[in-house]
């Protein structure tokens, strides 16, 4: 089987967020978003190792953050999870990440400021690539009209929104296509937009609206409330679940939406924060 080499860069600085801590450090619910990143990556049973790129100064808090992170059940055993120093650029630290996994076969890269990406959708992504796609990239519709607009700020277009898509992350490549895009100093926004550049065609598999990117102190505000009730409706389940209703006549005799059922809905936990 070839490997599958997560790589994350998370040596952004995240200007946007306004936080004094880079941007993968930040916690959302308590936790780093780079840590809940790799959380999910590995909760996918898809992946084989994971390389995660942070700034120099970093490379001791991260190497502790995720020291304790490794597969939990499925037929995979524990997946490593290796920190190196990043570069100046985010396509420095994919370079740098490439550059530690030489014997991968597929490479997924993956936004740390992703956090909440479901398992699901990273599996699909690595499902579509071992079975042949060379490149594969999540994709949502867009469900505003866009418009573009010269430097004045005037109107010069309006793209039928049918044909666009907003694209996430993890993006998964084989590896020696990634290697061949890294390989030339041409820029772009993504990682798929430097396969594009070679000719190759990018497949899409479906996204998912979790998966989207932690950039602004709004992003931040919805990411810690979709953890909160993520939490607080596990916890219910958990504490419901060891709640053994008492036989009695009056519980056996209650009607449907009476007493009994309302004993159980009744329990819930609720998560300090």
């Amino acid at each position: 089987m070839r490997p599958v080499v997560a790589l994350v860069p998370a040596a952004g600085r995240g200007v946007r967020l306004g936080e004094p801590t880079p941007k993968a450090f930040v916690p959302v619910g308590g936790t780093p978003m780079v840590r809940l990143a790799v959380d999910g990556l590995i909760a996918s049973g898809a992946v084989h190792r994971v390389v995660v790129v942070v700034p120099a100064e970093l490379v001791d808090a991260a190497s502790a953050l995720l020291s304790t992170t490794s597969l939990t059940g499925g037929s995979m055993p524990p997946v490593p999870v290796q920190v190196v120093v990043g570069g100046a650029e985010r396509t420095d630290s994919v370079r740098a990440g490439i550059a530690a996994a030489p014997d991968a076969g597929y490479y997924l890269v993956h936004d740390a400021a992703r956090a909440l990406t479901p398992p699901e959708l990273i599996a699909r992504v690595a499902t579509e690539l071992q079975a042949g796609s060379p490149a594969v990239v999540p994709a949502l519709p867009v469900v505003d009209t866009v418009k573009s607009v010269d430097d004045a700020g005037v109107v010069t277009g309006t793209p039928d929104r049918a044909d666009l898509r907003a694209i996430q992350t993890p993006q998964g490549f084989d590896a020696e296509l990634l290697r061949r895009a890294y390989a030339t100093d041409v820029g772009a926004t993504d990682d798929a937009g430097l396969v594009e550049r070679l000719g190759v065609a990018v497949h899409t598999v479906a996204g998912d609206p979790l998966a989207f990117k932690i950039t602004t102190p709004l992003d931040l505000t919805l990411a810690d409330a979709v953890l909160a009730r993520r939490r607080d409706v596990t916890s219910a389940d958990a504490t419901a679940s060891q709640v053994e209703p008492r036989s009695t006549p009056a519980a056996e005799s209650a009607p449907v939406g009476g007493a009994a059922q309302l004993g159980h809905s009744a329990v819930r936990t609720e998560v300090a924060r």
